[in-house]
């Protein structure tokens, strides 16, 4: 159960303002992380704003960003975010189900190429050691543009706090 009750949609007139304008950019959908971000709708409308050009306004490709946004999900056991990426995103960016399940390990299950690769480990290191060996970070360069590596260091930080957020706050979909 969420630690903090779920803000009704039309609690006040700026909350329904705001809450209309997430679900018209989200398909319909008010997310539980939106309604307990309205609480402070400054918040909300600021990550809202900050998730949409994290997400969708930078030029690492579909496929990249989910990648990189599950095995975030997947390091730090956030139910939430990985049930939405792989129910709703990751066919779509053009990730196979077996990939979808490789990467929850995926040095071990050798799916995945020496670019994607190189971007996991990243990941790995941001989000399990938050330093980033310089072993690594050359490995992210040698196959990503630095404005690339900006926008995938600025996405996996944007993600660890996203699922820090639900899993504080025991968001989860399926128990709302």
């Amino acid at each position: 159960m969420a630690r903090v009750p779920l803000i009704d949609e039309h609690a006040t007139p700026e909350i329904a303002a705001l809450a209309a304008q997430i679900r018209g950019a989200r398909g319909g959908q008010l997310h539980v992380f939106y309604r307990a971000l309205l609480h402070t709708p400054a918040l909300a409308s600021a990550w809202f704003e900050f998730n949409n050009a994290v997400r969708f306004r930078t030029s690492l490709g579909d496929r990249v960003r989910e990648l990189a946004i599950m095995r975030v999900a997947a390091l730090t056991g956030c139910a939430y975010v990985w049930h939405v990426h792989e129910e709703l995103y990751a066919a779509p960016a053009g990730i196979t189900p077996r990939e979808v399940e490789a990467l929850r390990d995926w040095r071990e299950s050798g799916v995945f190429g020496a670019r994607e690769s190189a971007l996991l480990a990243y990941v790995d290191a941001m989000t399990s050691n938050v330093a980033v060996p310089d072993a690594v970070f050359d490995g992210m360069s040698r196959h990503f543009s630095a404005r690339e590596t900006v926008e995938a260091t600025v996405l996996v930080g944007a993600y660890n706090m996203q699922t820090r957020v639900l899993r504080a706050l025991d968001l989860d979909p399926e128990k709302t």
